[in-house]
């Protein structure tokens, strides 16, 4: 921290520019988040998937089973791409357009897939996320969550074991919704304590299936 820095901070009263400003921001960033390291590689946050390009061995690619209502339709479209960049291959079953759809008939078709077998994975957005995440957890074998941030989309993973995502279109913009999904796709599940209660999830599934 250099000694005008210093200075300003000791007697704030001093006549201080924007520059100055500018540069006391700077350094205080500097310092809580730490300087990036000469030669240290760069997060590039447009393409949040470029670390896990790959398949270069002839590995299967994994499916994942993509839907949207009206809603949704924008960053469906939008996250699509990164998905494909990811490496998977997308099943997409809609909306096609921004006309008005029921999301219960998107995300049952979403579900249907995962629940199957044909698709490892689903994503389905909506307005909200709510009501598509109902809608899933009605399919046997789905394991729905909606996530609004990192921290819900890893916890979903790593507790419950989730294997559909549900997003909402209209409360979440198109980083924090690539962040979310990048989380939900690299997390793995805990296992111990949490696979005795994802175990007792489907006991009580296979109950009223009877």
């Amino acid at each position: 921290m250099t000694m005008r820095v210093k200075e300003l901070i000791i007697n704030p009263v001093s006549a201080i520019n924007d520059s100055e400003i500018h540069e006391i921001v700077k350094q205080v960033l500097d310092q809580v988040m730490g300087s990036p390291k000469p030669g240290a590689a760069q997060v590039n946050s447009h393409a949040p998937f470029e670390q896990f390009k790959g398949n270069s061995k002839g590995e299967v690619r994994k499916v994942i089973a993509i839907g949207a209502d009206h809603g949704g339709f924008d960053l469906k479209e939008a996250l699509k791409g990164d998905l494909t960049a990811f490496g998977f291959e997308l099943n997409d079953v809609g909306t096609y357009s921004k006309e008005p759809v029921d999301y219960p008939d998107v995300a049952h078709e979403v579900a249907k897939l995962v629940a199957s077998g044909k698709a490892w994975r689903g994503i389905m957005i909506d307005g909200a996320g709510i009501g598509s995440c109902i809608v899933a957890n009605k399919v046997p074998g789905v394991r729905a969550g909606m996530a609004y941030d990192v921290s819900s989309a890893i916890n979903s993973r790593e507790h419950n074991d989730t294997n559909l995502l549900t997003l909402g279109g209209g409360l979440i913009g198109l980083n924090l919704a690539r962040q979310v999904v990048k989380s939900w796709l690299t997390t793995e599940f805990g296992g111990d304590r949490h696979a005795r209660r994802v175990d007792k999830i489907r006991s009580v599934e296979k109950h009223y299936l009877k």
